[in-house]
């Protein structure tokens, strides 16, 4: 944490659930963080963090009203908006906009019904649109237009919005989205249109789009304005039930939410920006990956963080998480900035089955915390990667979760036997690590196609493990992917619940104010009205300050994102602290220039072509608090960690006995060769045969996965 924050007396809490385990890191002043998992409740996700908080207490020898009392600063992540898009799963929506433009949501930009094809795009046979999440009935044209100027060419026509607000009403519409054309520049009507619901629909979610996505692109802004009224009163039951069951244990503080563009915000503001929260969970792995890379020295890293359901990878440039403008989630592109997150349906949990044609298949379906995987005995009968783990000695049947779960080798085995073995005519042994190796060059696969497709060479980028199975798979689907490092942090079992509690107060705002310099200017710097640029970039850090409750320690970065004129995508440049002069924006136009060629080729820039400062960005960031240093971590001897040796199967060797460590007592300067096991409470982690281990000082576990 930076040394800005305040210092700070009590218990930090940081959460994050997910599909199979809810996860917990409780940090306190000079202690190392303590880390606790509890399985996900799927029909009250609230009631896992209640149990894991539970366990908190119980490690720090208290009650959890106590313990509760304590807590100063509490902090989660959450799929919650994820899984309701995906499921179309939010409230009933309606949709104001300027007549004429009905059709903007179901038109998209053709490309958006192609998101997710691959090389499939361009078959006409295999399109398909994605599942609407506001009907052809429940968008209402309203009379009302402003030109690319902000100017009214046609006022609002009141009545026309009062009678669409009670046919929307009547037809048992939950939440309503707003989005004119062109009212970023000009939002008078929108925000007339909120008068007009306050008086007539107080009660109804709504969002304006101006105030949610105020940038250019009629289709992402609208889509985006949709979205978050679709999941808004899905977030504001969520957040409430939430807050009122942690305010039940006896904490009085305010819940913390992870923003998917990279830090947190207060439960307030997540009800009401709940687009925002698409991401939540995966992006606090990303955050607190960065901080510990930094530390180490890596300043390419992919994150790979695979839990009980999904495998989510991120990219981390020149120290700095890959944040991408425009997302898209559920085949919509969204106008909010977040960091980039790809996830494939690759998990613990993950079905393993065979198809039609008789080929072993790993996902993405997944067995989820009910009933779980088979060797739970909660009813599951498919098998999937953890019964693998199971049947192949890597996972400890008695050690499942520090022994606090016991799993069930015979019923993982009957379910690989009945489902793969039998109908591929193999062992159960050899199903098993079919399973495996299916899962593990999936995920091999995702972390070629974040680099080698974006034109990176996997080679120069170290992985990060963790997740309750991260660790487990990490050395074969590295070594897969030809990365040699992989490192596993001390928090990996509950990494991104880590990077909650420990992320900075973020807030970001943008906005279009298309200034253009006119084609052919020798110095297009000297065109621009600096005068209203820098009232725009004044009022967006006003604004942002105000969001972070005027704290003095916010800091702050400001971009413009410059096109060629009439070209469609943007690029952004940071601008410098200080008064934004024609000097600052003649270096800011070099820079884009530069930038466009690296990216698109040299002479590629067409620097008489003339240019758009399309958006303007501000982001501030405050830290939430400041804990005292922990305590060091002590060297250890591997011969006392070790607690014995079993059979383990790996594809390279077959089955050979290895010696199982317990993890927590492996200290730093500790080095081994593999193959070996590592135990720890929340997972299990596997160094391959001939691979190298080392554990730095603050107990980073480095393998070397090239081996020897």
């Amino acid at each position: 944490m930076t040394s800005s924050a305040q210092p700070f007396d009590g218990y930090l809490i940081g959460t994050d659930i997910g599909g199979t385990f809810t996860d917990l890191v409780l940090l306190e002043s000079g202690r190392r963080p303590r880390l606790f998992k509890s399985p996900t409740t799927p029909h009250d996700r609230s009631e896992g963090i209640i149990d894991a908080l539970e366990l908190a207490a119980t490690s720090v020898g208290t009650t959890l009203p106590r313990f509760a009392s304590q807590i100063r600063y509490f902090a989660h992540g959450t799929t919650a908006a994820t899984n309701a898009l995906i499921e179309r799963k939010g409230a009933a929506t309606g949709l104001l906009t300027t007549a004429g433009f009905a059709d903007t949501m179901l038109i998209q930009r053709s490309m958006t019904s192609w998101v997710g094809m691959g090389s499939a795009t361009g078959h006409y046979s295999r399109r398909r649109n994605p599942e609407p999440i506001v009907g052809r009935d429940a968008i209402v044209e309203v009379p009302e237009r402003v030109d690319a100027a902000g100017t009214v060419l046609v006022a609002l026509d009141e009545d026309e919005v009062r009678s669409a607000l009670r046919r929307l009403r009547a037809a048992g519409v939950q939440a309503l989205a707003t989005s004119f054309l062109w009212s970023f520049l000009n939002p008078r009507a929108e925000l007339r249109v909120r008068e007009i619901v306050e008086e007539e629909w107080p009660e109804v979610y709504l969002t304006l789009s101006h105030e949610i996505s105020p940038v250019i692109g009629e289709y992402e802004r609208t889509a985006t304005t949709v979205v978050n009224s679709y999941l808004g009163p899905v977030i504001r039951d969520y957040m409430e039930n939430l807050e009122g069951r942690l305010h039940a244990t006896g904490f009085d503080g305010e819940l913390s939410v992870m923003d998917s563009g990279g830090g947190v915000m207060r439960a307030s503001d997540a009800a009401r920006r709940s687009a925002s929260l698409l991401t939540s969970g995966p992006a606090g792995g990303v955050l607190a990956t960065a901080r510990v890379a930094d530390a180490m020295g890596f300043s390419n890293v992919i994150t790979s963080d695979m839990g009980g359901t999904s495998f989510d990878v991120g990219l981390i440039l020149d120290g700095e998480p890959l944040v991408e403008r425009q997302s898209e989630v559920g085949n919509y592109h969204l106008a909010i900035p977040r960091i980039k997150v790809t996830a494939i349906g690759a998990g613990g949990g993950s079905i393993a089955w065979v198809d039609e044609v008789g080929a072993l298949v790993v996902g993405p379906e997944s067995a989820g915390s009910v009933p779980g995987p088979a060797c739970y005995g909660r009813g599951g009968v498919r098998p999937t990667v953890t019964d693998a783990d199971v049947v192949l000695g890597i996972i400890d049947p008695d050690y499942f979760l520090g022994g606090r779960m016991t799993l069930d080798r015979h019923l993982a085995e009957e379910a690989i036997r009945e489902h793969i073995a039998d109908p591929l005519g193999m062992s159960v042994e050899e199903a098993a690590l079919g399973i495996r190796t299916v899962a593990d060059n999936q995920m091999a696969d995702l972390l070629r196609k974040v680099t080698v497709e974006q034109g990176r060479d996997p080679r120069d980028f170290v992985v990060f493990a963790y997740g309750g199975a991260g660790p487990t798979h990490a050395c074969a689907y590295t070594q897969a992917a030809g990365i040699n490092t992989l490192v596993v942090p001390p928090t990996s079992t509950v990494h991104s619940a880590y990077g909650t509690v420990t992320a900075d107060r973020f807030r970001a705002l943008q906005a279009t104010d298309p200034p253009r310099t006119p084609p052919g200017a020798d110095d297009p710097a000297s065109t621009l009205d600096l005068d209203r640029l820098r009232s725009t970039l004044a009022d967006l850090a006003d604004r942002v300050h105000a969001d972070l409750d005027h704290a003095p320690e916010v800091r702050f970065v400001r971009s413009v994102h410059l096109k060629f004129r009439r070209q469609t995508h943007e690029l952004p440049v940071v601008l410098p602290d200080g008064e934004v002069t024609v000097d600052v924006m003649r270096a800011v136009i070099e820079e884009f220039f530069e930038t466009y060629e690296r990216i698109y080729g040299k002479g590629t820039a067409l620097r008489s072509a003339g240019l758009e400062l399309n958006t303007l960005r501000v982001e501030g960031r405050a830290a939430v608090a400041a804990l005292a240093p922990s305590a060091p971590f002590e060297a250890g001897s591997l011969d006392t960690a070790q607690i014995g040796t079993r059979d383990v199967v790996f594809g390279e060797v077959g089955r050979v006995e290895v010696p199982v460590h317990r993890g927590e007592l492996v200290g730093s300067g500790a080095q081994l060769v593999g193959p070996a096991v590592l135990e720890f409470e929340g997972t299990t982690i596997v160094v391959g045969p001939g691979q190298e281990l080392t554990v730095d000082a603050n107990a980073n576990i480095i393998i070397n996965c090239k081996g020897n």
